[in-house]
Formats: C-alpha cells, structure tokens, sequence
C-alpha cells in the first residue's frame, strides 16, 4: 500500500479529522473550495476544535509530495495525482426539507475531470440508498468519459463522526464500508482497517452501507421523538418527566433518551433523505416523518411554555428581557448547522420579547451570517426575566443564574441538568 496517495474533498468536522488520521501513514491532500480554511489548516489551526494544533501541526506539509503527511489546497490540479478520491462534503436539506445534493454533485464534476483509470472514489456524506451510484457516479462517468466498474470504481464508508466528542474519534469508531465489486470492496475496506483501531465491518454492497447509515440516525430521531412526546404529555400532567426516565430506566432492556431539541448535520436532516427515496418508490414512511414532525415542534413548545411560566408570574411579555443560553446544536462544540436553538429563539421573539443569546462556543460571525442573529461571548450586563438554557455547555452550569435574574423572573431547562428545584424543565 506504499503507491497510495489520498484526496479528501471537504476539510470539515468529518473531513479534516479524517484526513488528519491517513496522514499519519498516508500521502494525503486535502481539498476545500474555502480558501480561507484551507490557509488555517495548513497553518495548523482547525476552527472547528476538533483537532488539536499541535497534532495538526505534526502532519501539515508545506508542499504535496511522496511521503506521509497533509497538504491542503483549493487548487483543484493538486489532487490530480492522487488515487483514492474520498468526498466528506455536506449533504443538507432545503428549506422544504428535500435532499439537496448539491455539494455531491459538485464533487462528483471535480473528481470526473481529474480522475484517471483504475483510481477508486469513495463517498462517506450520508444519502439515501443508492444515490452514490444512481446520482454521482454518472456525473463522474459523463465527465470523465470513464467507464464504472471498468475503467474507475466506487466505494462507500459512511461518516459516524460525533463533532466535539473526544473519546469516541473516527479512529474509535468501528467503520462500515463497501464496494462496487466484491475485490473493490475488499480494497477499500483494507485501506480503512489499517487506520482505524475500532476495526471495520465490510458491507456487501453500497446500497446496503448507504442504508445502514441512514437508518442510524433515523432510529435515534424516532426515539427522542418518543420522550419528547412523553414530555409533553407529563408537562400536562404536572410529572417531572426526568424522574420518569430514571425510573424507567432501571429495567435492563429500557433505551435511555432524553427530550430536547433535536438538530444538527445528521439526525435532524437524515430521516428526511429516506423518507423522500421511500417515497419514490410509492410508500410515505409514517413513523419517520411523524417523529420529525414532533421534533421539529419543540422550538415553537419550547418558547410556548417559558411564555406561559412568565405569564403566570406576571411578567409582561412585550420588551422582556430574555437570555438563551447557547445557540449551537450540540454541548460543548462550536457547529451551529441546523440548530434547532433558532427555532426557540425566533419563537420567543414573536412574542415580542428582546432576546440576547450568549454563547462562547458559537462564532458570532457564523451565527450572523447562517442566522441574520447577535450571539454574545460574555453574558450582557444586566437582569433578565427569563433564562432559557438551550444548550448544555460545561461553561453555563457555572454560572449564578439567580444573580442576572429579576425577582420574578423564570428559568427554563431545556436540556434538564440544572437542579430541579432551580428552574422549570422539559
């Protein structure tokens, strides 16, 4: 395996830590259409903290070249060469939550100018079952004027990267792939196992990768959707809803969920790509959308119920001061894609409530630029009648809330890891 040399497309949360780990033992160059981010990374710096500067340092290369090591560039002519292609691009939703594969396709028009006979093409970007070979291996093909399976060959290793957690990296993860022909198949899942100490799982077909990914996170959706439900109905019956899931949970076989917000790059975006290939085949996928639908729900039952609190403590709606604590869609990690913090946050401010949002994570300019939103790094100077803590950052179970609080004033536990008697919860 002395002869491979890698290309990842995309220098992302999956992108760079995967990259960074093959250049450990591999020739690899890595490619992003931000030119911004590439200058960082080839500085040793990765925005999205996933890799730490000094271990990015030590495989940053300042040239592409024969050996182990990272290049990085947005030239596309400098990944010529390589042969292994393998595309961690995004694959989001629109704004009618139909799949855009956008960034795929344009992944695919890069590779079919570049790519050459017997070089191999891998796609980790979660999709629906047979999207890798239905939709991007034709633009490869009409690009290239190769031939599938004749003159160039696919794989597919979905991503199971868990941005900001540290224990369970890609190389901690047990990686399923596949290939598209039993030998390719075989190929691919070598050059992963040699990188990967969790070990690999070789699926005997794409189609079936594709699938097993997607279906990962449509269950977890279903399930959290299941005590988001469950919370609302013990919200109307006056039961803490966190004392029921422990309760529970001391049964062997209980699967353990709490309520919440539920977005993010996967689990939130997911479910939306199987159900729309179910569709195509003729079955509307019940169970799948209407866990979607109530996850989605929770920002507007969310902002519904700190309103009610306020209200029942007197506090007037119009010009209240409330601060959200946390606008990212996960604890302790600066990714803000399809947060569902906004949905709570725009709800609130249709009640004509003056929302401050803080978070330390979070880029503010991001923020601003995906959200048209004013985050804060340090808490404004002043009292609020409403804290709604939104995300569960290490930072916020520090913080004194009843000291920026108004004597009336309510808290709100979207994420239930405030004392109980403190605070209202989900």
């Amino acid at each position: 395996m002395n002869d491979i040399k890698i290309a990842i497309i995309g220098l992302g949360y999956v992108g760079l830590p995967l990259a960074h780990l093959f250049a450990t033992k591999y020739s690899v160059v890595g490619f992003d259409i931000n030119s911004m981010r590439v200058k960082e990374v080839n500085n040793g710096i990765d925005n999205t903290l996933e890799i730490s500067e000094s271990a990015l340092k030590r495989v940053v290369k300042k040239k592409s070249a024969s050996g182990a090591g990272l290049y990085c560039t947005d030239q596309v002519e400098q990944i010529k060469g390589c042969n292994y292609y393998i595309v961690t691009v995004p694959t989001p939703v629109d704004s009618t939550n139909k799949p855009d594969l956008t960034p795929l396709y344009k992944s695919s028009e890069t590779i079919g100018r570049i790519i050459k006979k017997g070089d191999i093409v891998i796609y980790e970007s979660t999709v629906y079952p047979g999207a890798t070979e239905e939709e991007c291996i034709p633009i490869i093909e009409n690009i290239s004027g190769l031939k599938f399976n004749q003159d160039f060959f696919a794989g597919y290793s979905p991503e199971r990267i868990n941005p900001g957690d540290k224990e369970h990296t890609v190389d901690k993860i047990l990686k399923v792939t596949s290939g598209s022909t039993p030998e390719i198949g075989a190929k691919v899942d070598k050059l992963y196992k040699s990188v990967i100490t969790a070990g690999t799982y070789l699926a005997p077909s794409i189609r079936v990768a594709e699938a097993a990914k997607v279906i990962e996170n449509s269950q977890r959706d279903i399930n959290i959707a299941f005590v988001n439900e469950l919370a609302k109905i013990f919200n109307l019956m006056g039961i803490d809803t966190q004392e029921v899931l422990k309760a529970a949970a001391t049964k062997w076989n209980f699967l353990s969920f709490s309520p919440g917000l539920v977005g993010g790059h996967c689990i939130g975006v997911d479910p939306y790509y199987l159900a729309q290939k179910a569709q195509q085949f003729g079955y509307y996928p019940e169970i799948i959308l209407a866990g979607r639908r109530m996850n989605d729900s929770m920002g507007k039952y969310v902002a519904s119920e700190v309103i009610k609190l306020m209200v029942q403590n007197d506090i007037r709606i119009k010009g209240a001061e409330i601060l959200v604590l946390g606008i990212t869609f996960k604890e302790n990690c600066p990714d803000v894609r399809n947060t569902k913090a906004v949905d709570v946050i725009n709800n609130l401010s249709s009640y004509g409530a003056k929302i401050d949002v803080y978070d330390p994570w979070a880029s503010p300019e991001e923020v601003k630029h995906e959200y048209n939103l004013t985050t804060y790094q340090l808490i404004p100077e002043k009292n609020y009648d409403g804290i709604v803590l939104a995300v569960a950052h290490n930072q916020f179970l520090k913080i004194d809330l009843k000291s920026i609080l108004k004597p009336a004033g309510i808290i709100y536990d979207v994420k239930g890891v405030l004392e109980r008697h403190s605070c209202s919860r989900l």
